[in-house]
């Protein structure tokens, strides 16, 4: 039965079709018979009861330069809606965050992707903490006494914002550098945040690997490999996507965090593995799908509507 889908996300005209994966979740929703209506997070409002947003209807097309057209800007009732997708990207700030309280008052009865209750409480470097036993020493502090500590044991450590996105403000700080102090003046400087620190893992030059689960299970990975000369692997600043397996490691970990996002209403998800490490669960708005499609040569995008089209009945 058609399902009618409601998309928040950034603006699209900008978008790479070619590697943008909610143009992608978007498109096989279209192709499946599924009409869809997108908005930006800017437009999403609630009054007199409702859950309401002004946009568009939306149609997609495999067309660079001329991939979409809008039809007339109206306003809608999103409870009128199956599903909405939660998909704009971070930073997880207070605009953020408020788009997930709004938009939880749309459940149960409209299905909301991920689920904004815990998209809200599993912050992608918070959510990790439930699982020590996966992921390297980690630290998350504000005071530069205590991160100094960190640094004095671990020696060569990853610096970056609790609340960044796509390896924006991340800096190694290896063995004998002396840019601590200076780096948390700045982060410190800009907001009230607290830091996180990981210990550098060297395995990070062979790749980071973005493992994707639906509803829980995994169902690929690509490898990306930073650039030379560059930590962050992260694929738009210079990381290259390679074709991966799922290791024994990395299935280890997809049943260990699997029935937690399952459980909670993450259908859609990205871990970030190095070597045998988690790093990250993104919960946000996870990226890949497109990468993985093409190195696996499948309609992955189809088994994510596949499990939604169940859960909707």
């Amino acid at each position: 039965m058609p399902l009618k889908v409601a998309i928040q996300m950034d603006p699209i005209g900008a978008i790479d079709i070619a590697a943008d994966t909610t143009f992608r979740i978007g498109e096989e929703a279209q192709a499946r018979g599924h009409s869809l209506f997108y908005y930006t997070p800017d437009r999403l409002y609630w009054n007199d009861g409702r859950v309401m947003a002004r946009g568009w209807p939306l149609e997609l097309r495999r067309v660079v330069g001329d991939h979409h057209t809008l039809g007339p800007e109206q306003d809608v009732d999103l409870g009128a809606y199956d599903v909405v997708w939660l998909r704009q990207d971070p930073p997880f700030d207070m605009g953020y965050i408020t788009t997930t309280h709004l938009l939880e008052h749309l459940t149960p009865k409209t299905l909301v992707l991920n689920d904004p209750f815990w998209v809200r409480n599993f912050p992608e470097k918070l959510l990790v903490l439930k699982f020590p036993a996966l992921i390297p020493p980690t630290i998350i502090a504000r005071d530069l006494a205590t991160l100094r500590a960190f640094k004095a044991e671990h020696g060569d450590i990853i610096l970056k914002p609790l609340y960044g996105n796509g390896g924006a403000g991340v800096f190694r700080l290896e063995h004998g550098d002396r840019n601590l102090a200076s780096l948390h003046e700045l982060f410190t400087g800009m907001s009230r945040e607290p830091l996180i620190a990981q210990k550098f893992l060297p395995a990070v030059e062979k790749g980071d690997k973005r493992v994707i689960l639906v509803d829980g299970e995994p169902i690929g990975a690509i490898n990306r490999v930073p650039a030379e000369g560059e930590t962050r692997s992260n694929l738009h600043v210079g990381g290259r996507a390679e074709r991966a397996a799922l290791s024994a490691r990395d299935l280890e970990i997809c049943a260990a965090i699997g029935p937690t996002l399952r459980d909670h209403g993450q259908m859609f998800v990205g871990i970030d593995v190095i070597g045998d490490w988690l790093t990250e669960i993104n919960v946000t708005s996870p990226t890949g799908l497109q990468e993985l499609e093409r190195f696996d040569e499948r309609n992955l995008a189809a088994g994510i509507w596949e499990a939604i089209e169940t859960k909707r009945g």
